[in-house]
């Protein structure tokens, strides 16, 4: 049995897209994981890789490094995880599989005469442009990343056409688009209580989603409707990340029609949410890839049946226009979407979430497991 190596800086129980890539590739091939943690069910073999926190003299050589431009010292620094490489250097696989460009880099370095699938989740130049900081310390870093790496990797893919244009229009590649989508849910869409309409939205709790326009949103939205919030902040986020779903909390304090519900585990979401009405995300453009987001949660509310509310981003309103599976706002503040949540009643709902289980099958991860398996097989041949 051919063997793979996934390489992923992520926790898996909470990065769907990566525990999807496995599981679509487990029937076929023997599979050793390298990632921050991952289910306890998976019968794969695992490389965990141990953070370490980085003390002040780290992030001060670290620091130093990428101004004065020296990428590769750098990247030994924060990404090298020289217990992990030495593991891995030893063993041979016949494909490798990188996913962000923050791991391509050890995937060239324990490559032997494998064939290496890059996995590009976001823009990796302008990830978090909107940020000072890291236009400041890591942007250069990033682009030097991908000038150095993508003309060597053997296949590439990505989320959307977005990504997959502007990959295409400045580095010599050619990704294959490979969405966010969930498997197949065999569900039924619940019915709609026309006096008591419940929003649903589940994603990471990040300030720079301005999560606060959906929670002002309510404020415009009639009696009819409530909001649950289920969110999750990354165990490796940042004291202000980790702080932001306190500020949340306090902000709805006296709200009784939002609520801050527990987060669940990726696989857990479709069944989780399926009782609720509309799935709503709005996402202000503030970056390259929140401008071209064709994200998980998109695809989440369509396996669970649900009614759509969004934002103007080009490709999730594409996606849910060309489908009528909901409602897109004319732009992305919490006036203009409740607007258009406001005007709908039960009956175009209930329509919605018809529709939702029309698209089902069509928008779902079994097309994207061919996709992939026909990529892999024809790289190991």
């Amino acid at each position: 049995m051919k063997r793979i190596l996934i390489l992923a800086f992520s926790d898996l129980n909470h990065d769907a897209r990566v525990a999807r890539q496995i599981n679509f590739l487990s029937d076929k091939y023997a599979l050793t994981i390298a990632c921050f943690d991952s289910p306890g069910e998976w019968k794969h073999e695992i490389f965990p890789i141990k953070r370490i926190k980085p003390g002040l003299f780290q992030k001060a050589i670290g620091s130093i490094f990428l101004l004065t431009g020296l990428f590769e010292s750098a990247y030994k620094v924060i990404y090298d995880f020289p217990t992990l490489r030495k593991k891995l250097e030893t063993r041979t696989f016949d494909l490798i599989i990188a996913n962000d460009i923050e791991s391509l880099p050890l995937a060239f370095k324990i490559k032997k005469t494998e064939k290496i699938l890059f996995d590009a989740h976001e823009f990796a130049p302008r990830h978090f442009e909107d940020k000072l900081v890291w236009r400041i310390f890591f942007q250069r870093f990033n682009k030097y990343l991908c000038k150095e790496y993508l003309p060597l990797v053997d296949q590439m893919i990505t989320v959307g056409s977005g990504l997959a244009n502007e990959y295409a229009a400045h580095y010599p590649v050619k990704p294959v688009v490979v969405t966010n989508a969930n498997y197949y849910a065999k569900l039924a869409p619940t019915l709609v209580n026309e006096k008591r309409i419940r929003l649903i939205h589940h994603g990471a709790a990040n300030p720079s989603r301005q999560l606060e326009i959906m929670i002002e949103m309510m404020n415009y939205l009639d009696d009819r409707f409530s909001l649950d919030l289920m969110l999750l902040t990354p165990s490796i986020a940042n004291k202000k990340t980790r702080s932001y779903l306190d500020s949340l909390k306090d902000l709805i304090k006296g709200n009784p029609r939002i609520t801050i519900v527990p987060p669940v585990k990726s696989s857990e979401v479709v069944n989780f949410i399926h009782p609720y009405d509309m799935g709503i995300f709005l996402l202000p453009p503030i970056n390259f890839n929140y401008a071209n987001t064709l994200p998980n949660k998109l695809f989440d509310f369509i396996q669970a049946r649900l009614a759509i509310g969004i934002g103007p981003t080009p490709e999730m309103a594409s996606l849910v226009n060309i489908h009528h599976l909901g409602v897109v706002a004319n732009d992305f503040t919490p006036q203009a979407l409740a607007q258009r949540i406001n005007s709908l009643t039960a009956t175009e709902i209930s329509f919605f979430k018809q529709q939702a289980d029309r698209a089902a099958l069509e928008l779902s991860a079994e097309k994207n497991k061919v996709i992939l398996n026909d990529l892999v097989s024809n790289l190991i041949k």
